[in-house]
């Protein structure tokens, strides 16, 4: 599988296949920081921090959360991939919020996990978190 393709997704919200949409997948030639140039270049951008006050989202450059927006011929599309060690996981939504709701849970797991620096008042669940914990920084 190649690092960047073009492939038919079904959507994780509405359960739409979409042809020819641009798919991360695992990238194992260099680190993750060269996967961060490649995704650049194909629409995606790795997202730093998440919340309220930017907490960060990751460990770069060993695990990163990027994000894309796109558009087809039926409305907008919203993606999200995970890089871990060069394993990627790529995911499309019909919404952002949908899209947020699944930067939120890689936040979450991360922050909860000790792998990445977070909020110190973090609920047991992602589902609890507020408002403030999932969002872009602003």
């Amino acid at each position: 599988m190649s690092a960047v393709r073009t492939a038919s997704v079904t959507t994780k919200d509405t359960g739409e296949t979409i042809d020819g949409v641009t798919v991360l997948g695992n990238y194992h030639m260099n680190d993750g920081w060269d996967w961060m140039d490649l995704i650049g270049q194909h629409g995606w951008v790795a997202v730093p921090g998440w919340g309220s006050d930017g907490w960060d989202l990751g460990q770069w450059p060993y695990v990163i959360v990027a994000a894309t927006a796109a558009t087809d011929n039926t409305g907008k599309l919203f993606g999200v991939a995970t890089y871990c060690e060069g394993d990627v996981t790529c995911t499309y939504y019909r919404t952002q919020a949908r899209q947020w709701d699944a930067i939120t849970e890689q936040a979450f797991f991360h922050w909860k996990n000790g792998q990445a620096h977070g909020p110190d008042d973090l609920p047991e669940a992602a589902a609890e978190l507020p408002s403030r914990y999932r969002m872009p920084p602003g």
